[in-house]
């Protein structure tokens, strides 16, 4: 049975639209209802939670299911006992994970910058926030007619742990009757297994290296290289309406730090019927090609300064890209509306 019962198309390809990434993340605390609201108020056409499951099967919004990086939950000496290492996608991690609080252990915890050094201005709404769910962003975005772009966060693993996470994303979608909306997947199979239960827009994300984690549980050989190849994104078409690539598949960074020509990716996933959103657009020098750095590289401040982020992203627009993830929404705003 389809949980969304009408045809939503991808975007069209006339303006690309505005992610806010984890909110306005280069502003707020990531994945909080703060960072969300001031993503909106930016002009995001778009804001995204990655999600993840509690003990009792509610989605809320990490980035990662382990939480002493985005939360106070350290200093809960309540919870001291609850960390642990477990094996995420092959590799041990240790710390504390949502699938081991419920609900309302978690909303006892707040939240807090996962980069300070980067972003220090944004430690000063550390303990102001909660972890929202899933639901409470739907409601935000609702109230406020912007839409939700939300990722799957390790699939395979929550599976494995009985906590399956396309069940309650659908149903709480189908619920609110959301009609604008994209949802996104690093992993193969659960963009497959969704395709048949919903007719909003799939997501398939590809990063710069490696490959996706179901193809690697299966012992499939191929990577996200075969993945951009021309046979591969008509493989992709199959089951999703777009790709969300890595910048750097679409302009390169050579040794030296600087752009290389642009690769052919836009133009081969568009023939494919593939939209393209890329990210991510952040505003630090530390994170920007070098190229498009600013200041006085002998500046203590020079790797958090800002830097000519909207240089960068008007040349990625103008390579026909549908989208941007970006950390600064006003940002991405103003080189799209500037643009039209």
């Amino acid at each position: 049975m389809l949980i969304s019962s009408e045809p939503v198309a991808a975007h069209s390809p006339k303006e690309p639209v505005v992610i806010g990434h984890r909110g306005a993340s280069a502003h707020r605390p990531e994945h909080t209802l703060l960072s969300y609201e001031a993503a909106i108020a930016m002009g995001a056409d778009y804001i995204e939670p990655d999600l993840v499951s509690t003990k009792d099967h509610v989605l809320v919004a990490r980035h990662e299911n382990e939480i002493s990086g985005t939360t106070d939950v350290a200093a809960h000496t309540e919870f001291a006992h609850r960390r642990t290492t477990k094996t995420i996608d092959g590799r041990p991690v240790t710390g504390w994970f949502t699938e081991d609080f419920t609900l309302a252990e978690l909303k006892t915890l707040r939240a807090k910058e996962r980069i300070p050094d980067l972003r220090p201005d944004n430690t000063a709404f550390d303990g102001l926030a909660e972890i929202p769910t899933f639901e409470e962003v739907v409601q935000l975005a609702q109230r406020h007619r912007v839409g939700v772009y939300p990722e799957t966060k390790h699939p395979t693993y929550f599976d494995s742990v009985g906590l399956s996470l396309e069940e309650p994303l659908l149903e709480i979608l189908g619920r609110y009757r959301v009609r604008k909306a994209f949802i996104q997947s690093f992993e193969t199979a659960n963009l497959r297994e969704m395709r048949s239960k919903t007719r909003l827009p799939l997501i398939q994300l590809i990063t710069f290296g490696g490959k996706p984690y179901d193809w690697t549980a299966s012992g499939d050989p191929r990577t996200y290289d075969d993945m951009v190849k021309p046979q591969g994104l008509r493989e992709v078409a199959s089951y999703a309406n777009g790709v969300g690539v890595d910048t750097r598949r679409i302009l390169p960074v050579g040794a030296d730090g600087r752009l290389q020509p642009p690769t052919t990716l836009v133009k081969d996933a568009h023939r494919a019927r593939l939209d393209v959103h890329i990210w991510t657009i952040r505003n630090e020098n530390s994170q920007l090609p070098l190229d498009h750095r600013l200041g006085n590289p002998a500046s203590p401040v020079y790797a958090r300064a800002t830097g000519d982020v909207m240089g960068f992203l008007s040349k990625l627009v103008s390579l026909g890209i549908d989208g941007a993830f970006c950390d600064d929404p006003a940002m991405g705003r103003a080189v799209i509306s500037g643009r039209g």
